[in-house]
Order: structure tokens, then sequence, then C-alpha cells
């Protein structure tokens, strides 16, 4: 699910800087999914499959 999420948000991201259309946002709600998907690394608590 995370995984995802993070390939969605660097989609629009760059999406976004391409276009000029809200790549501010995008770019804040990437590097928020960034550091989450890192937080469950570091935590160990990695998506089960």
């Amino acid at each position: 699910m995370i995984y995802t999420l993070i390939s969605l948000l660097v989609f629009f991201w760059i999406v976004g800087l391409v276009s000029h259309i809200g790549g501010d946002f995008v770019h804040t709600l990437l590097v928020l999914a960034v550091a989450v998907f890192i937080f469950n690394i570091v935590t160990g608590r990695g998506a089960r499959v």
C-alpha cells in the first residue's frame, strides 16, 4: 500500500514540476510519504506480502 502511494506521489510530483501546477503541495506530500516509508523500514514494520 505504501509503495503504491509513494509511486503515485512521485508521478504527480513530476507532472506538477513539468506543468507548474500544485508542485509545492505534491512535493510536501512526497517528502511526508518518504519519511513514513523510512520510519517503517527503521522500525521494522515493513509491509508483509
